[in-house]
Protein backbone atom coordinates (compact mmCIF):
# COMPACT_ATOMS: atom_id res chain seq x y z
CA UNK A 1 0.00 0.00 0.00
CA UNK A 2 1.42 3.29 -1.35
CA UNK A 3 1.09 6.56 0.37
CA UNK A 4 -0.39 9.04 -1.99
CA UNK A 5 0.36 12.12 -0.27
CA UNK A 6 0.12 14.02 3.36
CA UNK A 7 -0.64 17.31 5.23
CA UNK A 8 -1.99 18.60 8.02
CA UNK A 9 -5.28 18.68 9.42
CA UNK A 10 -6.92 22.27 9.00
CA UNK A 11 -9.56 21.33 11.51
CA UNK A 12 -7.26 19.59 14.20
CA UNK A 13 -3.91 21.23 15.10
CA UNK A 14 -1.31 18.63 15.19
CA UNK A 15 -3.25 15.82 13.03
CA UNK A 16 -1.43 15.14 9.72
CA UNK A 17 -3.35 12.92 7.39
CA UNK A 18 -2.28 10.26 5.33
CA UNK A 19 -4.00 9.55 1.92
CA UNK A 20 -3.37 5.97 0.96
CA UNK A 21 -4.05 4.84 -2.97
CA UNK A 22 -6.77 2.69 -1.84
CA UNK A 23 -8.96 6.15 -1.02
CA UNK A 24 -8.54 5.59 2.34
CA UNK A 25 -7.11 8.53 4.86
CA UNK A 26 -5.79 7.92 8.25
CA UNK A 27 -5.23 10.45 10.90
CA UNK A 28 -3.00 10.13 13.11
CA UNK A 29 -0.31 12.92 15.22
CA UNK A 30 2.63 14.42 14.09
CA UNK A 31 4.76 11.99 16.80
CA UNK A 32 3.43 9.10 15.02
CA UNK A 33 4.10 10.26 11.55
CA UNK A 34 7.64 10.33 13.43
CA UNK A 35 7.54 7.28 14.68
CA UNK A 36 6.86 5.13 11.96
CA UNK A 37 8.96 7.69 9.35
CA UNK A 38 6.40 8.33 6.94
CA UNK A 39 6.43 10.23 3.89
CA UNK A 40 4.71 10.55 0.58
CA UNK A 41 5.69 8.15 -2.03
CA UNK A 42 6.62 5.43 0.82
CA UNK A 43 5.07 1.65 0.29
CA UNK A 44 4.06 0.33 3.36
CA UNK A 45 4.37 -3.10 4.47
CA UNK A 46 1.21 -5.21 5.41
CA UNK A 47 2.47 -5.06 9.17
CA UNK A 48 3.63 -1.18 8.91
CA UNK A 49 -0.20 -0.93 7.23
CA UNK A 50 -1.76 -2.24 10.28
CA UNK A 51 -0.03 -1.00 12.87
CA UNK A 52 -0.70 2.26 11.72
CA UNK A 53 -3.80 1.67 10.97
CA UNK A 54 -4.17 0.44 14.82
CA UNK A 55 -2.22 3.83 15.71
CA UNK A 56 -5.16 5.69 14.27
CA UNK A 57 -7.95 4.11 15.87
CA UNK A 58 -6.08 4.56 19.43
CA UNK A 59 -5.68 8.29 18.11
CA UNK A 60 -9.30 8.85 17.28
CA UNK A 61 -10.27 7.02 20.71
CA UNK A 62 -8.37 9.15 22.68
CA UNK A 63 -9.32 12.12 20.94
CA UNK A 64 -13.11 11.51 21.32
CA UNK A 65 -12.50 10.02 25.15
CA UNK A 66 -10.80 13.51 26.09
CA UNK A 67 -13.84 15.02 24.72
CA UNK A 68 -15.99 13.22 26.56
CA UNK A 69 -14.49 13.36 29.76
CA UNK A 70 -14.24 17.21 29.35
CA UNK A 71 -18.01 18.09 28.58
CA UNK A 72 -18.80 15.92 32.22
CA UNK A 73 -17.77 13.86 34.77
CA UNK A 74 -18.21 10.40 33.85
CA UNK A 75 -17.47 6.96 35.33
CA UNK A 76 -14.33 4.66 33.36
CA UNK A 77 -17.19 2.04 33.16
CA UNK A 78 -19.67 5.68 31.73
CA UNK A 79 -16.37 6.48 29.13
CA UNK A 80 -15.48 2.51 27.96
CA UNK A 81 -19.51 2.09 27.29
CA UNK A 82 -19.30 5.25 25.22
CA UNK A 83 -16.25 4.88 23.20
CA UNK A 84 -17.46 1.40 22.19
CA UNK A 85 -20.72 2.59 21.39
CA UNK A 86 -19.05 4.85 18.95
CA UNK A 87 -17.24 2.32 17.36
CA UNK A 88 -13.65 1.94 19.25
CA UNK A 89 -12.54 -1.16 20.16
CA UNK A 90 -13.59 -2.55 23.36
CA UNK A 91 -9.26 -2.72 24.04
CA UNK A 92 -8.73 0.98 22.81
CA UNK A 93 -11.75 2.19 25.02
CA UNK A 94 -10.14 0.54 27.93
CA UNK A 95 -6.90 1.71 27.10
CA UNK A 96 -8.05 5.57 27.00
CA UNK A 97 -10.42 5.21 30.28
CA UNK A 98 -6.85 3.96 31.86
CA UNK A 99 -5.11 7.17 30.40
CA UNK A 100 -7.66 9.63 31.32
CA UNK A 101 -7.66 8.42 34.99
CA UNK A 102 -3.77 8.57 35.28
CA UNK A 103 -4.18 11.88 34.20
CA UNK A 104 -6.94 12.53 36.42
CA UNK A 105 -9.70 13.57 34.13
CA UNK A 106 -11.57 10.48 34.81
CA UNK A 107 -12.00 9.85 38.98
CA UNK A 108 -14.20 7.20 39.90
CA UNK A 109 -13.77 8.57 43.53
CA UNK A 110 -14.11 12.00 43.31
CA UNK A 111 -17.25 11.24 41.47
CA UNK A 112 -18.69 8.58 43.96
CA UNK A 113 -18.40 11.55 46.17
CA UNK A 114 -20.11 13.89 44.48
CA UNK A 115 -22.70 11.18 43.97
CA UNK A 116 -22.99 10.84 47.44
CA UNK A 117 -22.75 14.31 48.58
CA UNK A 118 -25.52 14.85 46.24
CA UNK A 119 -28.00 12.23 46.70
CA UNK A 120 -27.31 12.48 50.58
CA UNK A 121 -28.43 16.66 51.06
CA UNK A 122 -31.55 15.74 48.91
CA UNK A 123 -32.35 13.24 51.94
CA UNK A 124 -31.82 9.99 49.96
CA UNK A 125 -30.26 6.75 51.74
CA UNK A 126 -27.42 4.18 51.10
CA UNK A 127 -29.81 2.92 48.95
CA UNK A 128 -30.71 5.13 46.61
CA UNK A 129 -26.60 5.94 46.11
CA UNK A 130 -25.47 3.03 46.03
CA UNK A 131 -28.19 2.39 43.50
CA UNK A 132 -27.12 5.52 41.24
CA UNK A 133 -23.16 4.32 41.79
CA UNK A 134 -24.53 0.93 40.13
CA UNK A 135 -26.38 2.82 37.60
CA UNK A 136 -23.00 4.27 36.52
CA UNK A 137 -20.88 1.37 36.70
CA UNK A 138 -18.56 2.49 40.03
CA UNK A 139 -18.78 -0.45 42.59
CA UNK A 140 -19.86 -0.32 46.07
CA UNK A 141 -20.25 -2.06 48.94
CA UNK A 142 -22.93 -2.81 51.07
CA UNK A 143 -25.25 -5.58 49.35
CA UNK A 144 -28.28 -7.04 51.00
CA UNK A 145 -26.20 -10.04 51.29
CA UNK A 146 -23.93 -7.54 54.61
CA UNK A 147 -27.37 -7.82 56.81
CA UNK A 148 -27.17 -11.18 57.13
CA UNK A 149 -26.07 -13.04 59.62
CA UNK A 150 -22.42 -13.47 60.57
CA UNK A 151 -20.61 -16.08 57.95
CA UNK A 152 -17.40 -18.07 58.49
CA UNK A 153 -15.21 -15.89 56.74
CA UNK A 154 -16.45 -12.83 59.90
CA UNK A 155 -16.78 -15.12 62.85
CA UNK A 156 -13.55 -16.74 62.72
CA UNK A 157 -11.28 -13.79 63.01
CA UNK A 158 -13.60 -12.38 64.92
CA UNK A 159 -13.37 -15.32 67.82
CA UNK A 160 -9.70 -14.64 67.23
CA UNK A 161 -9.51 -10.91 67.90
CA UNK A 162 -12.47 -11.02 70.79
CA UNK A 163 -9.10 -13.51 72.72
CA UNK A 164 -6.50 -10.13 72.05
CA UNK A 165 -8.39 -6.72 72.29
CA UNK A 166 -11.79 -5.48 73.64
CA UNK A 167 -14.26 -5.34 70.48
CA UNK A 168 -15.69 -2.81 72.38
CA UNK A 169 -13.11 -0.62 72.58
CA UNK A 170 -12.68 -0.51 68.30
CA UNK A 171 -14.58 -0.21 65.73
CA UNK A 172 -15.15 -3.19 63.36
CA UNK A 173 -16.40 -2.82 59.99
CA UNK A 174 -17.64 -5.73 57.93
CA UNK A 175 -17.53 -5.74 54.22
CA UNK A 176 -18.29 -8.42 51.86
CA UNK A 177 -17.34 -9.86 48.66
CA UNK A 178 -18.84 -9.80 45.19
CA UNK A 179 -18.99 -11.67 41.72
CA UNK A 180 -17.18 -8.21 40.43
CA UNK A 181 -13.74 -7.72 38.70
CA UNK A 182 -10.40 -8.00 40.02
CA UNK A 183 -9.98 -4.70 39.22
CA UNK A 184 -12.94 -3.36 41.39
CA UNK A 185 -12.19 -5.16 44.64
CA UNK A 186 -8.51 -3.34 44.25
CA UNK A 187 -10.62 -0.14 43.75
CA UNK A 188 -12.77 -1.20 46.93
CA UNK A 189 -9.25 -1.73 49.05
CA UNK A 190 -8.01 1.61 47.81
CA UNK A 191 -11.11 2.99 48.80
CA UNK A 192 -10.28 1.68 52.17
CA UNK A 193 -6.98 3.11 52.69
CA UNK A 194 -8.51 7.14 51.42
CA UNK A 195 -11.42 6.49 54.38
CA UNK A 196 -8.81 5.85 56.76
CA UNK A 197 -6.60 8.89 55.46
CA UNK A 198 -9.41 10.98 55.30
CA UNK A 199 -9.88 10.02 58.91
CA UNK A 200 -6.66 10.19 60.45
CA UNK A 201 -7.11 6.46 61.67
CA UNK A 202 -5.31 3.79 62.29
CA UNK A 203 -5.96 0.69 60.55
CA UNK A 204 -6.32 -2.89 60.15
CA UNK A 205 -7.43 -5.00 57.33
CA UNK A 206 -8.26 -8.71 57.81
CA UNK A 207 -7.89 -10.26 54.97
CA UNK A 208 -10.68 -13.27 55.38
CA UNK A 209 -11.12 -16.47 53.13
CA UNK A 210 -10.33 -20.19 52.23
CA UNK A 211 -7.48 -20.91 50.18
CA UNK A 212 -8.49 -24.16 47.85
CA UNK A 213 -10.95 -26.84 48.76
CA UNK A 214 -9.92 -29.61 46.58
CA UNK A 215 -6.77 -30.61 48.19
CA UNK A 216 -7.72 -34.66 49.24
CA UNK A 217 -9.73 -37.30 47.62
CA UNK A 218 -11.13 -37.86 51.24
CA UNK A 219 -11.79 -34.09 51.83
CA UNK A 220 -15.18 -32.42 51.86
CA UNK A 221 -15.16 -31.66 48.32
CA UNK A 222 -12.64 -34.05 47.03
CA UNK A 223 -9.68 -33.86 44.79
CA UNK A 224 -7.97 -31.69 41.91
CA UNK A 225 -4.90 -31.04 41.09
CA UNK A 226 -5.70 -27.27 40.57
CA UNK A 227 -5.86 -27.29 44.16
CA UNK A 228 -2.53 -27.99 45.57
CA UNK A 229 -1.13 -25.82 42.52
CA UNK A 230 -3.06 -22.78 43.60
CA UNK A 231 -2.08 -22.79 47.25
CA UNK A 232 1.47 -22.73 46.27
CA UNK A 233 1.14 -19.77 44.11
CA UNK A 234 -0.23 -17.73 46.63
CA UNK A 235 1.28 -18.94 49.63
CA UNK A 236 4.56 -17.77 47.38
CA UNK A 237 2.81 -14.10 46.49
CA UNK A 238 2.56 -13.64 50.51
CA UNK A 239 5.89 -14.90 51.27
CA UNK A 240 7.40 -12.72 48.80
CA UNK A 241 4.83 -9.69 49.61
CA UNK A 242 4.27 -9.79 45.05
CA UNK A 243 0.66 -8.77 45.85
CA UNK A 244 0.54 -7.95 42.48
CA UNK A 245 0.81 -11.21 41.48
CA UNK A 246 -2.93 -11.99 42.73
CA UNK A 247 -4.61 -9.60 40.39
CA UNK A 248 -3.47 -12.13 37.22
CA UNK A 249 -4.92 -15.54 38.24
CA UNK A 250 -5.09 -17.99 35.58
CA UNK A 251 -9.23 -18.39 35.39
CA UNK A 252 -9.58 -22.19 35.02
CA UNK A 253 -6.62 -22.54 38.13
CA UNK A 254 -9.56 -20.67 40.80
CA UNK A 255 -12.53 -22.38 39.28
CA UNK A 256 -10.41 -26.00 39.77
CA UNK A 257 -9.33 -25.06 42.81
CA UNK A 258 -12.88 -24.16 43.83
CA UNK A 259 -11.02 -20.85 46.42
CA UNK A 260 -12.92 -18.81 47.88
CA UNK A 261 -10.62 -15.91 49.80
CA UNK A 262 -9.12 -14.34 46.39
CA UNK A 263 -11.51 -11.54 45.94
CA UNK A 264 -10.77 -11.39 49.99
CA UNK A 265 -6.80 -10.94 49.18
CA UNK A 266 -7.44 -8.77 46.50
CA UNK A 267 -8.77 -6.19 48.56
CA UNK A 268 -6.46 -6.21 51.06
CA UNK A 269 -3.59 -5.79 47.94
CA UNK A 270 -5.92 -2.86 46.94
CA UNK A 271 -5.21 -0.81 50.40
CA UNK A 272 -1.73 -1.61 51.14
CA UNK A 273 -1.27 -0.24 47.30
CA UNK A 274 -2.65 2.86 47.91
CA UNK A 275 -0.52 4.09 50.78
CA UNK A 276 1.78 4.21 48.90
CA UNK A 277 4.11 2.71 51.50
CA UNK A 278 6.10 -0.18 51.54
CA UNK A 279 5.30 -3.39 53.38
CA UNK A 280 7.25 -6.12 55.09
CA UNK A 281 5.42 -9.87 54.57
CA UNK A 282 5.39 -12.39 56.61
CA UNK A 283 3.54 -16.13 55.43
CA UNK A 284 3.02 -17.54 59.21
CA UNK A 285 1.27 -20.86 58.47
CA UNK A 286 0.17 -22.92 55.84
CA UNK A 287 -1.85 -26.39 56.35
CA UNK A 288 -4.25 -28.14 54.84
CA UNK A 289 -5.46 -31.40 57.54
CA UNK A 290 -9.18 -31.34 56.15
CA UNK A 291 -8.69 -30.92 52.31
CA UNK A 292 -9.18 -27.13 52.61
CA UNK A 293 -5.96 -24.95 52.59
CA UNK A 294 -5.08 -22.63 55.37
CA UNK A 295 -2.95 -19.41 55.01
CA UNK A 296 -1.75 -16.92 57.78
CA UNK A 297 0.10 -14.11 56.37
CA UNK A 298 1.13 -10.45 57.92
CA UNK A 299 1.73 -7.68 56.03
CA UNK A 300 3.06 -4.41 57.58
CA UNK A 301 3.66 -1.09 56.45
CA UNK A 302 6.73 -0.13 57.40
CA UNK A 303 6.83 3.20 57.72
CA UNK A 304 3.69 3.02 60.58
CA UNK A 305 4.83 3.70 63.99
CA UNK A 306 6.28 0.42 64.33
CA UNK A 307 9.23 0.62 61.60
CA UNK A 308 12.39 0.36 63.73
CA UNK A 309 14.26 1.44 60.41
CA UNK A 310 12.31 4.22 59.61
CA UNK A 311 12.18 5.52 63.09
CA UNK A 312 16.45 5.07 63.32
CA UNK A 313 16.88 7.17 59.90
CA UNK A 314 14.35 9.90 61.30
CA UNK A 315 16.24 9.79 64.21
CA UNK A 316 19.72 10.25 62.23
CA UNK A 317 17.95 13.48 60.52
CA UNK A 318 16.97 14.96 64.13
CA UNK A 319 20.99 13.82 64.89
CA UNK A 320 22.04 16.00 62.21
CA UNK A 321 19.75 19.08 62.97
CA UNK A 322 21.46 18.91 66.48
CA UNK A 323 24.96 18.94 65.16
CA UNK A 324 25.41 21.50 62.81
CA UNK A 325 21.27 22.68 62.62
CA UNK A 326 22.70 26.08 64.25
CA UNK A 327 25.58 26.57 61.68
CA UNK A 328 23.57 25.74 58.26
CA UNK A 329 20.55 27.87 59.52
CA UNK A 330 18.60 25.68 61.47
CA UNK A 331 17.93 22.60 58.49
CA UNK A 332 21.17 20.39 57.42
CA UNK A 333 19.61 21.35 54.30
CA UNK A 334 20.44 24.94 54.25
CA UNK A 335 23.03 26.26 53.02
CA UNK A 336 22.56 24.02 50.21
CA UNK A 337 26.16 21.22 49.72
CA UNK A 338 27.98 21.99 46.87
CA UNK A 339 26.11 20.59 43.79
CA UNK A 340 22.89 21.05 44.96
CA UNK A 341 20.22 23.56 43.44
CA UNK A 342 19.52 26.51 45.95
CA UNK A 343 15.90 26.28 45.21
CA UNK A 344 15.52 22.18 45.18
CA UNK A 345 17.57 22.80 48.62
CA UNK A 346 15.08 25.86 49.79
CA UNK A 347 12.28 23.29 49.18
CA UNK A 348 13.53 20.53 51.17
CA UNK A 349 14.59 23.12 54.09
CA UNK A 350 11.10 24.42 54.16
CA UNK A 351 9.59 21.03 54.21
CA UNK A 352 11.75 19.46 57.37
CA UNK A 353 11.42 22.54 59.26
CA UNK A 354 7.98 22.32 59.13
CA UNK A 355 7.44 19.24 59.50
CA UNK A 356 9.89 18.39 61.94
CA UNK A 357 9.77 21.63 64.32
CA UNK A 358 6.06 22.74 63.04
CA UNK A 359 7.38 25.91 62.23
CA UNK A 360 7.68 27.96 58.91
CA UNK A 361 10.96 28.08 57.31
CA UNK A 362 12.38 31.95 57.71
CA UNK A 363 14.04 33.63 54.39
CA UNK A 364 17.46 32.80 54.65
CA UNK A 365 19.47 36.00 54.88
CA UNK A 366 22.37 34.07 52.43
CA UNK A 367 19.86 32.86 49.67
CA UNK A 368 21.01 33.84 46.37
CA UNK A 369 19.90 36.56 44.28
CA UNK A 370 18.00 34.21 41.49
CA UNK A 371 15.84 33.53 44.97
CA UNK A 372 15.37 36.67 46.20
CA UNK A 373 15.50 39.21 43.15
CA UNK A 374 13.11 37.32 40.71
CA UNK A 375 9.18 36.34 40.86
CA UNK A 376 7.71 33.49 39.29
CA UNK A 377 4.99 30.28 39.88
CA UNK A 378 6.43 27.38 41.08
CA UNK A 379 5.45 24.16 41.65
CA UNK A 380 6.94 21.50 44.87
CA UNK A 381 6.55 18.12 44.32
CA UNK A 382 7.30 15.77 46.67
CA UNK A 383 8.29 11.63 45.95
CA UNK A 384 8.56 8.96 48.45
CA UNK A 385 9.93 5.28 46.91
CA UNK A 386 8.85 6.64 43.83
CA UNK A 387 5.33 7.43 43.88
CA UNK A 388 3.76 10.92 45.11
CA UNK A 389 3.50 12.21 48.19
CA UNK A 390 2.65 15.53 47.74
CA UNK A 391 2.44 18.53 44.98
CA UNK A 392 1.08 21.90 45.57
CA UNK A 393 2.22 25.04 43.15
CA UNK A 394 0.94 28.46 42.07
CA UNK A 395 0.44 29.54 38.23
CA UNK A 396 1.77 33.02 38.23
CA UNK A 397 3.76 34.45 41.64
CA UNK A 398 1.66 35.14 44.52
CA UNK A 399 4.75 36.78 46.87
CA UNK A 400 7.39 38.66 46.87
CA UNK A 401 10.25 36.35 45.68
CA UNK A 402 10.30 32.90 44.14
CA UNK A 403 12.30 32.38 47.63
CA UNK A 404 9.34 33.01 49.63
CA UNK A 405 6.76 30.60 46.77
CA UNK A 406 9.24 27.69 47.28
CA UNK A 407 9.18 27.90 51.44
CA UNK A 408 5.40 28.18 51.20
CA UNK A 409 4.62 25.91 48.48
CA UNK A 410 7.05 23.17 50.13
CA UNK A 411 4.61 23.40 53.62
CA UNK A 412 1.82 23.39 51.25
CA UNK A 413 2.90 20.25 49.48
CA UNK A 414 4.02 18.66 53.04
CA UNK A 415 0.82 19.19 54.68
CA UNK A 416 -2.07 20.42 52.62
CA UNK A 417 -2.50 18.67 49.39
CA UNK A 418 -5.88 17.13 49.74
CA UNK A 419 -4.94 13.65 48.11
CA UNK A 420 -2.39 12.92 50.93
CA UNK A 421 -2.27 12.48 54.83
CA UNK A 422 0.28 15.51 56.23
CA UNK A 423 3.68 14.16 55.61
CA UNK A 424 5.41 12.88 58.93
CA UNK A 425 8.71 13.16 60.23
CA UNK A 426 9.67 10.01 59.97
CA UNK A 427 9.29 10.01 56.15
CA UNK A 428 11.81 12.68 55.77
CA UNK A 429 15.07 10.91 54.83
CA UNK A 430 12.80 8.85 52.08
CA UNK A 431 11.28 12.01 50.50
CA UNK A 432 12.52 12.82 46.72
CA UNK A 433 12.25 17.00 45.43
CA UNK A 434 11.66 18.64 42.62
CA UNK A 435 11.08 22.05 41.79
CA UNK A 436 8.94 23.06 38.85
CA UNK A 437 9.53 27.18 38.21
CA UNK A 438 7.10 28.41 35.37
CA UNK A 439 8.38 31.18 33.39
CA UNK A 440 5.68 34.15 32.40
CA UNK A 441 2.77 33.22 30.76
CA UNK A 442 1.98 34.58 27.46
CA UNK A 443 -0.68 34.88 25.18
CA UNK A 444 -1.70 32.69 22.41
CA UNK A 445 -3.21 33.89 19.10
CA UNK A 446 -2.83 30.75 17.33
CA UNK A 447 -3.22 26.82 17.73
CA UNK A 448 0.30 26.54 15.99
CA UNK A 449 2.08 28.67 18.85
CA UNK A 450 1.83 25.66 21.34
CA UNK A 451 3.66 22.68 21.68
CA UNK A 452 2.57 19.95 24.35
CA UNK A 453 6.01 18.56 24.74
CA UNK A 454 7.32 22.19 25.25
CA UNK A 455 4.74 24.66 26.24
CA UNK A 456 2.62 24.15 29.35
CA UNK A 457 -1.07 25.79 28.42
CA UNK A 458 -3.59 27.52 30.25
CA UNK A 459 -7.25 28.04 29.55
CA UNK A 460 -9.62 31.03 30.97
CA UNK A 461 -13.13 31.16 30.82
CA UNK A 462 -14.41 34.22 33.34
CA UNK A 463 -13.49 32.89 36.56
CA UNK A 464 -12.44 29.13 35.39
CA UNK A 465 -8.82 28.43 35.23
CA UNK A 466 -7.59 25.16 34.12
CA UNK A 467 -3.37 24.39 33.89
CA UNK A 468 -1.77 21.47 32.25
CA UNK A 469 1.99 21.29 32.88
CA UNK A 470 4.28 20.40 29.50
CA UNK A 471 5.98 17.35 28.70
CA UNK A 472 3.01 14.78 30.10
CA UNK A 473 2.98 10.88 29.10
CA UNK A 474 0.06 10.29 27.02
CA UNK A 475 -0.59 14.27 26.29
CA UNK A 476 0.64 13.66 22.50
CA UNK A 477 -1.34 16.87 20.98
CA UNK A 478 -2.53 20.19 21.63
CA UNK A 479 -6.35 18.89 21.53
CA UNK A 480 -5.58 16.37 23.91
CA UNK A 481 -3.93 19.06 26.10
CA UNK A 482 -6.58 21.82 25.90
CA UNK A 483 -9.20 19.54 26.46
CA UNK A 484 -8.09 18.12 29.83
CA UNK A 485 -7.05 21.67 31.29
CA UNK A 486 -10.83 22.83 30.08
CA UNK A 487 -11.64 19.68 32.06
CA UNK A 488 -10.18 20.45 34.85
CA UNK A 489 -11.28 24.05 35.27
CA UNK A 490 -15.12 22.49 34.39
CA UNK A 491 -15.06 24.46 31.13
CA UNK A 492 -16.98 22.26 28.61
CA UNK A 493 -14.76 21.55 25.74
CA UNK A 494 -17.56 23.75 23.07
CA UNK A 495 -16.64 26.57 24.93
CA UNK A 496 -14.63 29.26 23.93
CA UNK A 497 -11.31 30.19 26.18
CA UNK A 498 -8.31 32.47 26.52
CA UNK A 499 -5.48 30.61 25.61
CA UNK A 500 -1.90 30.97 27.68
CA UNK A 501 1.39 29.04 27.08
CA UNK A 502 4.40 28.79 29.29
CA UNK A 503 7.53 27.14 29.59
CA UNK A 504 8.75 25.36 32.64
CA UNK A 505 12.35 25.38 34.08
CA UNK A 506 12.54 21.81 36.42
CA UNK A 507 14.89 21.51 39.01
CA UNK A 508 16.67 18.29 40.65
CA UNK A 509 20.04 18.60 41.56
CA UNK A 510 20.29 18.02 45.14
CA UNK A 511 16.86 16.62 45.67
CA UNK A 512 17.56 12.63 45.88
CA UNK A 513 16.58 11.02 49.49
CA UNK A 514 18.67 10.92 52.08
CA UNK A 515 17.98 7.00 52.22
CA UNK A 516 16.56 4.73 49.38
Amino acid sequence: MRIERLENSKRKQERVLVHLEDGNILRITGAELLQFGLYQGLDLTPETLAALEAAARRSDTKRRGANMAAGRMLSKKELTSRLTKKGAAPEDAADTADWLEELGAVDDAAYAGVIARHYGGMGYGAARVRQELHRRGIPSAGAPASMADIDHGTFVPLHFLEEAIDLDSVTVVRMGLSGLSEADHRFLGRAIAEAARSLNRRCVLVASGDMSHKLKEDGPYGFAPEGPEFDRIVTELFAHGNLEGLFSPDAALCDGAAECGLRSFQIMAGALEATGEPFASELLSYEGPFGVGYAVAAFEIEDAPESTEEEEAAEIVREEDREIGGARGGSPAWPPHPGDDPIVALARASVESIVAQGTVLPLPTDAPEELTGRRAGAFVSLHKHGQLRGCIGTIAPVRKSLAEEVIRNGVAAATEDPRFAPVRPEELPFLEYSVDVLGESEPVDNLEELDPARYGVIVTRGHRRGLLLPDLEGVDTVFDQIAIAKQKAGIRPDEQVHLERFEVVRHTAGGKPRRS
